[in-house]
């Protein structure tokens, strides 16, 4: 099966290499997007740019495709369920959950220069980087795009209500399935809420598997294709 691979915020296709490998040995295609304004040389995209990059990926697999989307890429990874329902076969959201309509994409920290810079790590101290040795930690940070504004604070915009019937993985690196389950059922996440199939997996690390849980990911998102399948 195509599994696109989504990274979420100022990462590009780069944060899946440790990943792709493990998923091509198990059988399947791993696609790795880079999108528009974080990793192409561009800072003026917005999220419709970034949408469009992945519904065009979905349209160019051969297949139904697995869409991966990792932290605030869970709603690029949903959305593009909202818009190719029919054709995509199931989302696996890693670390985080879709945004709803009419809310703003990532609008999570400061913007400077029509940019939202990475931050640095200490927003994500405690669980999220907790398994981020210091080498890990310098060379994600060195590697980190600015998101462009018109992505950050681009509006989430769904219609299709036959989203809810497209098949999703919460995969739970840094928080438990239990945690997961309580924050849906408690609110937190109305689209979740909706779905008609969702499932749980527990991965034991932090925020960023991609990069210190490579095999382990690669087999969660091996299983979450074949469920889906």
């Amino acid at each position: 099966m195509d599994i696109l691979l989504i990274a979420g915020l100022w990462f590009d296709g780069s944060a899946w290499d440790d990943v792709v490998p493990e998923l091509t040995a198990l059988g399947h295609r791993p696609v790795p997007l880079t999108l528009p304004g974080q990793g192409d040389g561009t800072s003026s995209a917005t999220l419709d740019d970034q949408l469009a990059a992945v519904v065009a990926a979905v349209d160019a697999a051969p297949g139904r495709p697995l869409v991966v989307g990792h932290s605030a890429a869970s709603s690029l990874a949903w959305l593009a369920a909202d818009r190719r329902p029919e054709k995509v076969a199931g989302v696996a959201l890693v670390g985080g959950f879709p945004a709803p309509d009419g809310r703003a994409y990532a609008d999570f920290f400061a913007i400077e220069a029509g940019v939202m810079p990475f931050p640095g790590w200490g927003p994500f101290a405690g669980a999220d980087s907790a398994d981020l040795d210091e080498e890990t930690r310098h060379r994600l940070a060195s590697v980190a795009v600015p998101v462009p504004e018109g992505v950050a604070r681009g509006v989430v915009r769904l219609a299709d209500e036959r989203r809810f019937e497209v098949p999703v993985v919460v995969v739970c690196p840094e928080f438990t399935p239990a945690e997961a389950k309580a924050w849906i059922a408690g609110g937190d996440s109305p689209e979740l809420a909706r779905a008609a199939r969702l499932e749980y997996v527990d991965l034991d690390s932090g925020h960023w598997p991609m990069a210190t849980r490579p095999r382990e990911l690669a087999r969660v998102l091996a299983e979450a294709a074949r469920s889906v399948a």
